[in-house]
């Protein structure tokens, strides 16, 4: 048994996993998934853990290892651990060091992935080897426990976590899950630290407005309107309307983190703000986001010959919902903030999925909530909405429950976390991903015998 701590095998499992370069350029072919899930598989040699290899499409290999409970069949909730092993591109001209070479400098670790999510990866492989390594010297937990290093999350798991929820939904339990993204620090004004833990995310509610015009001859316009010119009317309409804004207790809780002035606090909390989120600093976009159905304008086309007035245009909309609001509630909160144009655009819905969330009245939270105060005494522990999507909306909607772990020694602040993902010189701290290995430790050894 190695005499490395969980935190320093941790640190290693990472500089072997970033240099594995399993890019995801949103296409079948690229991820190459199947090289981190080789080394994984390495990882657990000789050990009493069953393995699965799940490959939708060359190359794109998920790998599920459980460490099976001692207790009947049924007698408590296993935990699974999802990680994926995917990253995002990069543009090497804009890194200052080598994306790929897990380089190590004044106690950080550069490399793509390092924070999105290989680091944690790791120390799911880690922990999940060490309960393996207990239960081979005849100490097994009472609850099982199964580690998911997943391929393709990056392009919304369509070879991934998704896939298997749709085509395999028995490969693992969705019971009660972690994944990534928690752990950052919310200071407060008066000094106050939070430690946040995301128990959901927006949902996706795509639209492609399809906008009539009149048809003609450019040299005779009057008495026409070019769908061009109606479709500047629709963005203008829309960028001026007013969306659903959260006031439920999540919300509230990530707010009274800041420890703002009761009269700011209170408007935040019950929907009646009207500034700006710059009170939220660096973290401005992430509070409106997170606390509003957000509508973007993100695609327009109309228009050929340029002496003919169009007579469609279309306006796509990457609309991201909150819990509670479905593709009806969207629908209708459009065709408002059109008014009278309503009359002259069509709307089609593309992807939609629902928002998701987890309880916070639930074992596997309170565990979560103890094991981040024993590591941080006197920090508040802070529930949030991810503005974007992880895979643990699968398990949410398969009826488990799901939440966003981490843990930062460094104090790294939820801004600074945010501003690290799919950004040019990604890097962690050391400190950080030993961190993460040890009250990832904690959390599954208590939950795993938690009675």
């Amino acid at each position: 048994m190695s005499t490395q701590s969980l935190g320093e095998q941790t640190v290693d499992l990472l500089a072997r996993l970033v240099p594995l370069g399993c890019v995801n350029d949103l296409t079948a072919d690229s991820g190459g998934e199947e090289r981190a899930a080789d080394l994984l598989e390495e990882f657990f040699a000789g050990l009493p853990v069953s393995i699965e290899r799940i490959t939708p499409h060359p190359g794109r290999t998920t790998l599920v290892v459980t460490v099976e409970g001692s207790a009947p069949h049924g007698d408590g909730t296993p935990l699974t651990l999802v990680g994926h092993t995917d990253v995002v591109p990069v543009d090497e001209a804009k890194w200052t060091r080598d994306p790929f070479g897990a380089q190590i400098e004044d106690g950080v670790m550069w490399g793509r992935g390092t924070v999105d999510m290989l680091h944690l990866t790791a120390a799911m492989a880690v922990v999940t080897r060490q309960v393996a390594r207990r239960a081979q010297a005849g100490e097994p937990p009472a609850r099982s426990l199964v580690f998911v290093a997943a391929a393709d999350e990056e392009a919304r798991g369509g070879l991934g976590v998704p896939w298997i929820g749709e085509n395999r939904p028995d490969a693992f339990p969705w019971d009660a899950a972690l994944s990534e993204m928690g752990g950052a620090h919310i200071r407060g004004r008066r000094g106050g630290d939070g430690v946040v833990v995301v128990v959901g995310e927006k949902g996706a509610a795509q639209r492609r407005l399809h906008i009539r015009g009149d048809a003609g001859h450019g040299s005779v316009p009057l008495g026409r309107t070019s769908a061009v010119q109606r479709l500047a009317q629709v963005s203008v309409a829309l960028s001026a309307a007013r969306w659903p804004t959260a006031t439920d207790e999540v919300w509230a809780g990530f707010v009274r983190a800041f420890e703002f002035e009761e009269a700011t606090e209170t408007s935040l909390i019950n929907g009646t703000y009207e500034g700006d989120y710059a009170e939220f600093g660096d973290l401005a976009a992430f509070a409106h986001a997170i606390s509003h159905v957000t509508v973007a304008q993100t695609v327009a086309r109309s228009g050929g010959p340029i002496n003919v007035m169009p007579s469609h245009a279309t306006l796509e909309l990457d609309i991201r919902t909150l819990p509670g609001v479905d593709d009806d509630d969207v629908d209708a909160a459009i065709t408002a903030a059109l008014g009278d144009l309503a009359d002259h655009v069509h709307i089609e819905r593309l992807l939609s999925e629902s928002a998701t969330a987890s309880s916070t009245d639930t074992d596997l939270y309170r565990v979560i909530e103890a094991a981040l105060r024993r590591r941080y005494p006197g920090a508040r522990v802070v529930p949030v909405l991810m503005p974007g999507g992880t895979d643990l909306r699968v398990a949410r909607r398969h009826g488990g429950i799901g939440y966003g772990f981490g843990a930062y020694d460094s104090g790294a602040s939820l801004g600074h976390i945010y501003a690290q993902l799919h950004a040019h010189d990604e890097h962690i701290a050391l400190a950080d991903v030993r961190a993460t290995a040890e009250v990832l430790h904690d959390i599954v050894t208590q939950y795993l015998t938690y009675r």
